[in-house]
């Protein structure tokens, strides 16, 4: 009698500890941080009334491998002790990533405000502070990020992505086959990004604007305006031609001092091949077509015809 009786208990107590309490709550996150102890996690699901027993649950995971996958956990239903070790000896998250895009031609500020956007309760400020100088090398790429993700998590993705777009052989030897850095690279492939969509018109004006350089000549890229001040071309005065900054290319010769924004793969090898042409001015009007010149008064004549300036 009294062995039946103490089977009977140990098999409630079994149960009751294995079973999850009556306190737990579904939509739970945990975030479990990276090098963890079993024992700390174990007092974390107690504490938030997901499992009765953190002894328990240390034995449940090491009996399933014996570690814990960091990271951020849904639960949305009532799993026993033996579910919970298992899907986090396992990794199985159980949380839908947010898919975002970036668009092409997107600067740290407009990929900052989508993230604080799409993800709840992202810190954009902290991404913001840290991407500021990574400005060019965030791969513009569609996106699947967990709820919960750190901005340094999400900024290693971006430059994760660049490395394996652009640091490849194939686009390496591009780069040195242009005598050009890498870094003048993918400046010039920020201004043709925001310059012209077409890949031939990108390398044409690749030509132009390699060729303005050798020549001394300043680039004169109407793009970095919105960088700088926010203004498109045919809101600028005169005085906004003349603010001085850096990103400036009518008062200061040569290459921008950076990106004004993270080009695509096809800009990038753009820059880095350019065409040739006699042409060493163009323009696009209001319906964004390009117009080419070879000489200056070509291009006056281009402005009086299709800007009427």
């Amino acid at each position: 009698m009294y062995i039946g009786l103490a089977a009977f208990l140990c098999l409630a107590l079994y149960i009751f500890t294995i079973t999850a309490p009556f306190s737990f709550e579904e939509g739970v996150l945990i975030q479990v941080p990276s090098g963890e102890s079993i024992r700390s996690v174990g007092a974390l699901l107690k504490e938030k009334g997901l499992i009765r027993s953190s002894m328990a649950f240390e034995a449940v995971v090491r009996a399933s491998g014996g570690s814990i996958i960091a990271g951020e956990y849904s639960f949305q239903q009532r799993d026993n002790i033996v579910q919970v070790g298992r899907r986090l000896a396992g990794g199985d998250f159980r949380i839908t990533p947010v898919r975002i895009k970036i668009p092409e031609g997107s600067t740290v500020r407009n990929i900052t405000d989508l993230l604080t956007e799409k993800i709840a309760d992202f810190d954009g400020a902290q991404f913001y502070r840290l991407a500021q100088s990574k400005e060019g090398y965030l791969f513009p790429d569609t996106y699947f990020i967990l709820p919960g993700a750190t901005p340094q998590t999400v900024l290693g993705m971006m430059q994760n992505a660049f490395e394996e777009n652009v640091l490849t052989p194939n686009v390496e030897a591009l780069v040195k086959a242009s005598g050009k850095s890498l870094s003048e690279i993918v400046i010039m492939a920020s201004l043709l990004e925001k310059e012209v969509p077409d890949t031939y018109d990108r390398r044409v004006i690749a030509g132009i604007l390699w060729k303005r350089i050798k020549l001394g000549m300043p680039l004169q890229v109407d793009a970095v305006f919105p960088y700088i001040i926010g203004k498109n071309s045919f809101e600028l005065t005169r005085a906004d031609l003349r603010i001085d900054s850096l990103y400036n290319t009518y008062v200061y010769k040569g290459l921008p001092v950076g990106p004004i924004a993270n080009p695509s793969l096809d800009a990038i090898i753009a820059a880095a091949t350019p065409i040739q042409t006699e042409y060493l001015y163009y323009l696009s009007d209001m319906q964004s077509n390009l117009h080419y010149a070879a000489t200056y008064d070509q291009h006056l004549t281009n402005k009086a015809t299709y800007l009427g300036s």
